[in-house]
């Protein structure tokens, strides 16, 4: 796991019985509490509401581990939004942008 601050990526690994949306509702509901009872911010954390996942082949795992771990230092040369929306193209993804940023 690892980020910068407007965005987090997350490897993992989900058995047959967990879905995205739960295991991201999981993740998202436990982050903003502790967020929030730890750290006291002046203003209540929360995430966003949607997400981005994709499935990595196992045999890319190490690939992306050292994408995750170069983050900040990706993100000087190369906006988050810009990469996404580049990643998206690249493997034909159909979206809609007034649904990728709220």
């Amino acid at each position: 796991m690892g980020g910068v601050e407007d965005h987090v990526h997350i490897l993992c690994r989900l058995g047959t019985a967990v879905s995205m949306a739960d295991a991201l509702r999981q993740i998202k509901g436990s982050s903003s509490k502790w967020a929030n009872d730890e750290l006291k911010p002046d203003t209540k954390f929360a995430w966003q509401t949607g997400y981005a996942a994709f499935s990595v082949s196992q045999s890319k795992t190490p690939n992306v581990e050292r994408y995750i771990a170069e983050q900040e230092e990706h993100h000087h040369k190369r906006g988050f939004k810009d990469e996404l929306i580049d990643f998206l193209k690249r493997h034909g993804v159909e979206y809609d942008e007034r649904y990728l940023w709220d």
